[in-house]
C-alpha cells in the first residue's frame, strides 16, 4: 500500500488535494452530500493505489536474442514475453528495454491490459555500427491503473548481452609463404596439389646458404626459393595486430584502427578455413589460439572488445608474439610506425617465421595541409623501407584500400625477388 501510494500520478494527488478541501467545505457548511463527494474522491486513488500495489511482485519476464552475435551493421531480433502470474488483470502497462546510446533508442511499448495468467510477446530489432559487447536491458516496467491514478515502476534485473563482431570480408585464395610448419594432416593435401618439392621449399632469407637455392621453384615462382632442412607437417600462422594508440587515426566505424580490426577478423577466418593452426596476439595483451572448440566465435569476440591502448608499444608486441614463436607465418597489421619500430620487427623473423606486413599510412586518414602530407608520406615510405629491409614483406594500405584487392600481394609470387628489390631502391631514393 505504501508503494502504491508514493506511486501516485498528478492525477491522484489531485484527487486526494480535491477530496480534503471537499472534506473541510463540507465540515463548515453542514452538507453532508459534499461530504460524500469527499469520501468518494479519497477512495478513488487509495482504491487505484492498492490495486496496482498489489499486482507489482506478480509479473515474470524473459528476453531472447536472436542472434547474440552480429556483425557490425547488421540487425538482431529482440523477443520480450511478459506474464501475469496474479489472479487479477493488470492495468496499462508501458514497457521500455534500457539499451546503450550505441544500439540506438530505448523501445516503448505499452500493453493495455494483461488477464490473469496470461502472457503476451513484444519484439524490436537493434542495430550496432560500432563492435563492442553491449548490455540489453534491464526492463522497466510501468504499471498504471484504469484511471491513471497511481503508477508504479518494477525493474527487472537480468541483462542479456549482444556481441556486434568486426566485419569480415572473404578473401580470395592464394598461395601463401610460409606455408608449412609442424606436423599434421595439412601437408598431405598440400602434397597432393603442389608437389612433393612446393612442399620442401621456403622463400630465400637473408643469411641463407645460396647452396640451398632450388632453381625449379624459383623460376615457377618468381621469388628465390631455397631447400627446407626437415620436412613440416602443418600450417601455422600467428596475425599480429598493433593497438598503439598513437599509430592510428580517424574515430568511429571510419578510423584505421577499425580497418585493422576488420581486417585482423577476416584474414584470421580466412587461414581457419584453409586448415591453418591460428594463433591471434593483439598489442593489448590477447593472445588466443583458434581451436577447434572455440572456432571462429573465440577469435571474432576478442576482435570486437579489443580497444587502443596508450601504454601499448611495438617491443611489447614483438616479445609478446615470440614467447611462443614457433615459426609459420606471422601476419601483421600495423599501424604508422617509424624506421626504429620497423627495425624492431625484425625480431618477429626467428625461427623460421615468414613475415607478410600490412602496413597502414595512417595519415591517409586524415585531411592534412600539402607539407605535412608530404611528411607522413615520407615518414611511410622511410618504414617501408626499413621492414623490407629487415625481411618483410610489405602491403602498404592508404585510407579506401579494399584487403580483397590487397590480400593477393601477400601471396607466393605476387612481389618477385628482383621486383622487391627494384621496390625498395625506388623507396629509398624516395627517401633521400
Amino acid at each position: 500500500m505504501r508503494a502504491g501510494l508514493r506511486g501516485l500520478t498528478t492525477r491522484g494527488r489531485s484527487f486526494l488535494a480535491a477530496a480534503v478541501a471537499a472534506a473541510i467545505s463540507a465540515g463548515i457548511l453542514g452538507e453532508k452530500d459534499l461530504l460524500r463527494v469527499a469520501v468518494l474522491l479519497a477512495i478513488l486513488p487509495l482504491l487505484a493505489a492498492t490495486y496496482v500495489g498489489r499486482s507489482r511482485y506478480k509479473l515474470a519476464c524473459n528476453r531472447s536474442l536472436d542472434p547474440h552475435r552480429v556483425p557490425v551493421g547488421a540487425n538482431s531480433r529482440v523477443v520480450l514475453r511478459l506474464q501475469n502470474l496474479s489472479r487479477l488483470p493488470t492495468g496499462t502497462l508501458l514497457l521500455e528495454d534500457r539499451l546503450p546510446y550505441a544500439l540506438g533508442s530505448r523501445p516503448r511499448v505499452v500493453l493495455e491490459r494483461l488477464g490473469a495468467h496470461q502472457a503476451s510477446s513484444v519484439a524490436y530489432t537493434v542495430r550496432a555500427d560500432v563492435r563492442g559487447r553491449y548490455d540489453v536491458g534491464p526492463l522497466v516496467v510501468r504499471m498504471t491503473d484504469p484511471f491513471g491514478l497511481c503508477e508504479l515502476t518494477r525493474s527487472f534485473p537480468t541483462t542479456d548481452h549482444l556481441t556486434v563482431i568486426p566485419q569480415v570480408t572473404p578473401l580470395p585464395s592464394v598461395r601463401l609463404p610460409g606455408e608449412y610448419a609442424g606436423s599434421g594432416d595439412s601437408r598431405a593435401r598440400s602434397v597432393a596439389v603442389h608437389g612433393e618439392d612446393d612442399a620442401a621449399t621456403r622463400e630465400y632469407r637473408r643469411g641463407d646458404d645460396l647452396r640451398r637455392v632450388h632453381w625449379k621453384s624459383t623460376a615457377r615462382t618468381g621469388e628465390l626459393m631455397v631447400r627446407r632442412e626437415e620436412q613440416p607437417w602443418e600450417s601455422r600462422a600467428t596475425v599480429v595486430l598493433d593497438t598503439r594508440a598513437y599509430g592510428h587515426r580517424g574515430e568511429g566505424p571510419t578510423a584505421s584502427f577499425e580497418w585493422s580490426v576488420s581486417a585482423a577478423a577476416s584474414i584470421a577466418v580466412h587461414l581457419r578455413q584453409a586448415g591453418y593452426k591460428l594463433r591471434l596476439v593483439t598489442g593489448s595483451g590477447a593472445d588466443v589460439d583458434a581451436s577447434e572448440a572455440g572456432g571462429d566465435g573465440a577469435l571474432l569476440d576478442h576482435l570486437a572488445e579489443v580497444r587502443l591502448d596508450q601504454r601499448a608499444e611495438i617491443t611489447d608486441l614483438v616479445q609478446r608474439v615470440r614467447q611462443r614463436s614457433d615459426g609459420g607465418l606471422i601476419i601483421g597489421l600495423f599501424g604508422t610506425v617509424s624506421v626504429a619500430e620497423a627495425e624492431l620487427l625484425a625480431g618477429l623473423r626467428g625461427n623460421g617465421a615468414t613475415c607478410v606486413g600490412f602496413l597502414l599510412n595512417s595519415s591517409t586518414w586524415l585531411s592534412l595541409p600539402e607539407k605535412a602530407r608530404a611528411e607522413a608520406e615520407h615518414a611511410h615510405a622511410a618504414a617501408v623501407l626499413a621492414m623490407l629491409q629487415s625481411g618483410w614483406r610489405v602491403v602498404g594500405v592508404d585510407h579506401g584500400g579494399r584487403l580483397p584487392a590487397l590480400w593477393p600481394q601477400a601471396g607466393r609470387g605476387a612481389q618477385g625477388f628482383a621486383l622487391r628489390a627494384a621496390l625498395a631502391e625506388t623507396v629509398a631514393g624516395g627517401v633521400r
